[in-house]
């Protein structure tokens, strides 16, 4: 048995509640518990995000250097405009990503309390060489 055992990815933000709509709306997430200052998401594919109340919670500022990324979330997605046009319409805005460097085509996004978070396309599964 582990000793450890994988938890939550916990964002800060002034508006908890709100944020967790956001990402509940991106990834198809159900709210599996809210106290005052806390709320916890499970996403369909079972991504479990947490979001934490801190009035003096400031967003990263990456990619310029001042406040630079804090953390960052990485989501795969079937199709990068389908998903594009949802992030925007949820309220996240893209991030301008044109020297970053990396061996896949992704994008970058803030969400609406100002955390990055990239999506990039499912990896192509191996096919049968036989």
């Amino acid at each position: 048995m582990a000793l450890v055992t994988a938890g939550f990815v916990v964002l800060d933000a002034v508006e908890p509640e709100k944020l967790a709509v956001f990402y509940t709306e991106l990834l198809d997430a159900e709210q599996t518990d809210i106290s005052l200052d806390h709320v916890e998401i499970r996403g369909a594919e079972g991504t479990r995000l947490a979001f934490r109340r801190d009035v003096s919670a400031t967003p990263a500022s990456w990619p310029r250097a001042e406040n630079n990324q804090q953390v960052h979330l990485d989501f795969l997605v079937e199709d990068l405009d389908e998903a594009e046009r949802r992030i925007i319409g949820l309220g996240g805005r893209p991030l301008e990503t044109k020297d970053m460097p990396g061996p896949y085509q992704e994008r970058v996004y803030a969400d609406p309390a100002g955390h990055s978070f990239t999506i990039r396309p499912v990896p192509p599964t191996a096919t049968d060489q036989g």
